[in-house]
């Protein structure tokens, strides 16, 4: 029994010292490049391990995550602008708001058993839709967007330096990974797994995949809803193509899928090596627009041919390719 428990145990471990790491950052350097690029691989963290919990545990692929990301702007920003509502109360209304329309799309595609590409392209469009209504409409500001005005201070989430916005952020991803400790050990999260791998074998011993999914959409949802509201209070300003554009989605995708789908620090892991090519490739390329993105698509390529499992199934994939190689020279 406590075999069975030290895995999980060590797992909690590491959480609670990745966080007391990374909440040093700002204590050790006071430089501004560095605190940035800690905190946009944290932001990073943030929506892949949200796509991570559907689309790693959960096998639905989405290719719309934006959609509940730029719900999450919006809500936050629109609070504070027409709402005259703090920003620390507007958080928890924009993750509950893009939770509620996680759940709402949820309802619609799983309930006709739409999953795999159907899934990911019904994702896609209802992202789509929700770009267009939000240059439609004017309480989204159209196509001019909405901008936050600046005023600096803690009690408004508005940061003097990048080490407050820094430790939000991770806050917000220690969350994210409790919830994935939980998944990974938790029996909710066995019963998306399960669901994840043979739906009729999981609904044959008594699990009903529609509510484990809709959990699991919900959840998802309300982290990028988080992302979104962390986003706006970051640059002080969103737009349609910002909030539900592709760019987020991909983002959020290629991150797990790179760092390892399904597993706790995978994307962590991915976040940070798609952060740092996506710098040295502005670094090196800058007056190449969309260049990061082509980095992203063959970053993605190279891991699904080498590294099915990604960069945290690194060591057992090369244990299995080392073994093939034993076995041939037999």
């Amino acid at each position: 029994m406590s075999a069975d428990k030290n895995p999980g145990r060590r797992q909690l471990a590491g959480i609670a010292l990745f966080a007391v790491a990374v909440a040093c950052v700002p204590l050790v350097t006071q430089s501004g490049v560095m605190l940035n690029f800690v905190m946009m691989a944290l932001y990073a963290t943030l929506i892949a391990q949200a796509w991570n919990i559907l689309g790693g545990f959960g096998g639905q692929f989405s290719f719309g995550h934006a959609l509940f990301f730029g719900t999450g702007a919006y809500i936050q920003a629109i609070a504070q602008l027409q709402g005259g509502i703090n920003a620390w109360v507007a958080l928890p209304l924009a993750i509950a708001g893009s939770a509620l329309v996680g759940l709402f799309v949820g309802a619609l595609t799983f309930r006709y058993g739409l999953k795999g590409s159907y899934f990911a392209l019904v994702t896609l469009a209802f992202a789509e839709v929700f770009r267009i209504l939000a240059t439609s409409v004017p309480f989204t500001g159209g196509g001019v967007g909405l901008m936050v005005p600046l005023r600096e201070s803690v009690a408004n989430m508005q940061f003097a330096s990048r080490a407050g916005y820094l430790w939000v952020v991770l806050a917000m991803v220690v969350v994210a990974l409790l919830v994935t400790w939980w998944l990974r050990n938790g029996r909710f999260g066995a019963y998306l797994q399960a669901v994840r791998d043979n739906e009729d074998a999981a609904r044959a011993v008594g699990v009903n995949p529609f509510r484990v999914k809709l959990a699991a959409i919900g959840l998802s949802a309300a982290f990028m809803g988080a992302a979104g509201a962390f986003y706006v209070q970051v640059f002080q300003y969103i737009d349609a193509g910002i909030a539900y554009g592709p760019v987020t989605s991909v983002e959020a995708l290629v991150a797990a899928i790179v760092g390892g789908m399904g597993t706790l620090w995978g994307p962590v892991l991915g976040a940070a090596v798609l952060h740092l090519l996506s710098d040295l490739t502005r670094n090196l390329f800058g007056e190449l627009p969309g260049i990061n993105m082509v980095i992203y698509g063959t970053v993605l390529v190279l891991i699904v041919i080498f590294l099915p499992r990604g960069v945290a199934g690194l060591g057992l994939s090369v244990r299995q390719l080392w073994k093939k190689k034993g076995g041939r020279d037999d």
